[in-house]
């Protein structure tokens, strides 16, 4: 069976957060190229299977993603090498925007990007907590072009 964004989004609905995904789940995600995206306490961006990252976005923010992973600029040093390859990357980056509700009614993460993707439901006592995404790392170098 060939695992795709869909399948892997169906697998994780309904999902009790904290999430723990199942170690089997991430390794078959990272070996297809797919990227889990959740969202943990009030801070935190969560990045499972072909990248495995967090990204601190307290009350929202937004993450660069290139067909390398996560572009986080506080993780480069202030060489005038590293901003460049910084810089270069994210010129063909996509972006994913992760948006806090602090409203009872609606999911606390959820997230809109323009790259290709499925979605899940992360519950916490039976309310939506995250509406998370799953995405394939080979959509980002085509939204790039």
């Amino acid at each position: 069976m060939t695992i795709t964004k869909e399948s892997v989004a169906a697998e994780l609905n309904g999902i009790e957060y904290p999430c723990r995904i199942k170690k089997d789940l991430v390794a078959q995600a990272k070996a297809a190229g797919l990227v889990i995206v959740y969202g943990a306490s009030d801070d935190l961006m969560e990045f499972e299977g072909a990248i495995y990252d967090e990204l601190g976005c307290y009350e929202g923010g937004d993450a660069w993603i290139d067909s390398k992973g996560l572009l986080d600029r506080g993780q480069i040093d202030d060489d005038d090498e590293a901003i460049a390859g910084f810089v270069a990357r994210k010129k063909k980056a996509q972006k994913i925007q992760a948006i806090w509700s602090k409203c009872g009614n609606d999911a606390a993460w959820t997230y809109r990007t323009d790259i290709p993707h499925a979605t899940f439901d992360v519950m916490d006592d039976g309310d939506t907590y995250c509406r998370g995404i799953v995405f394939a790392l080979a959509d980002i170098a085509q939204e790039a072009i």
